[in-house]
């Protein structure tokens, strides 16, 4: 089969190649690939930022369905319409494991950098990892369930109370999904961007947030103040990774307000301004990737049309147009991008 592997670190290195259809071990299930979304991780990885197990193939956000099935899996059968958390390999053992956040386990292996993802037609996934796709999710949906269980884990860190104004920094994939996540909790939305932004933004008032601003426009703190009468808002969730919008963001809370950073900053040591979280007390929490516990509330949220994933999806392309998916990110056009397999 075909399949888009990351054959050594470094700036690209990213290349089609024949490669042999994966075996099914017992308790894994064989997923033949309908839809795969590039991340932006897949970016960090193609442009050497990011490491992985290369050679790789990459690709951690699919749906398909199991065309074949190992000894021991139970709940599953051929036919059946999947997606899968990241997760391939886990120690079992440690703290994290033990109380369900295998996300920090430091033994965790993950599809799509660990171990072949879903930038092929076909790839193999462990049972305990399978969730199972409503009729009412759609195969194009269902490969963004991964970024929405991302936002979902972020989201449950803070406290979000209906009518609480929640500002959402950075409307990429990331920050559109965080947006509807904190809507279905009954708050009042803003999202904020900047001009290159624009077909971002415009996306944002299409999936209904209250309130979608432009910094380089209009004042953000003086919307906020007007919203709030001058306490600021309850919920700032940073989808950016750019410093300048972190601590903008600090500006804006209220005191006592929540601070979740979503967004991976360029680099791992900056400038944050550790005043305004002490004189404020401000709740400063992090988030990393996914745990088992998000998918489900991830997949009812699209079935229960609170969330609308595919109203994200700009551009499709099949994996041997990995230049043109790439230049569509990078560009600006594309908010989401998904990939299709390549039948051999």
């Amino acid at each position: 089969m075909k399949a888009l592997v990351k054959t050594e670190l470094g700036h690209g290195n990213l290349h089609l190649q024949d490669v042999e259809d994966p075996i099914v071990s017992s308790h894994q299930v064989k997923i033949r690939v309908a839809y795969a979304g590039i991340c932006g991780s897949d970016i960090h990885t193609y442009e050497g930022h990011y490491k992985v197990a290369a050679p790789v193939t990459l690709g951690h956000e699919f749906s398909g369905e199991i065309v074949e099935i190992g000894e021991g899996v139970s709940n599953f059968k051929i036919g059946d319409r999947v997606t899968s958390e990241t997760t391939f390999f886990i120690c079992g053992q440690c703290h994290y494991c033990q109380s369900g956040d295998y996300n920090l386990c430091n033994h965790r292996k993950g599809l799509g950098s660990q171990v072949n993802g879903g930038f092929a037609k076909y790839l193999i996934a462990r049972e305990e990892s399978l969730h199972h796709l409503p009729q009412e999710v759609d195969d194009r949906s269902a490969a963004m369930t991964e970024p929405l269980a991302c936002t979902y884990h972020a989201i449950q860190k803070t406290v979000i109370r209906e009518g609480d104004l929640v500002i959402v920094l950075g409307p990429g994939p990331i920050g559109l999904f965080a947006a509807q996540v904190a809507k279905s909790y009954g708050a009042t939305v803003l999202v904020a961007g900047l001009t290159n932004d624009q077909i971002r933004l415009d996306k944002a008032t299409e999936v209904g947030m209250d309130y979608v601003i432009n910094l380089q426009k209009e004042n953000l703190k003086d919307k906020v103040n007007e919203l709030t009468n001058g306490y600021g808002a309850d919920v700032l969730l940073e989808c950016s990774g750019s410093i300048h919008a972190a601590n903008q963001g600090l500006d804006l809370l209220r005191k006592k307000g929540h601070f979740a950073q979503i967004g991976i900053f360029p680099e791992a040591q900056v400038a944050f301004d550790m005043e305004k979280v002490i004189q404020k007390e401000i709740q400063v929490v992090g988030s990393r990737s996914q745990k088992p516990a998000d998918w489900e509330p991830s997949i009812q949220l699209m079935k229960e049309g609170k969330v609308n994933a595919r109203s994200l999806v700009t551009h499709e392309y099949s994996i041997d147009q990995w230049d043109k998916a790439y230049q569509a990110i990078k560009s600006g056009e594309a908010i989401k991008v998904l990939l299709t397999p390549l039948d051999d």
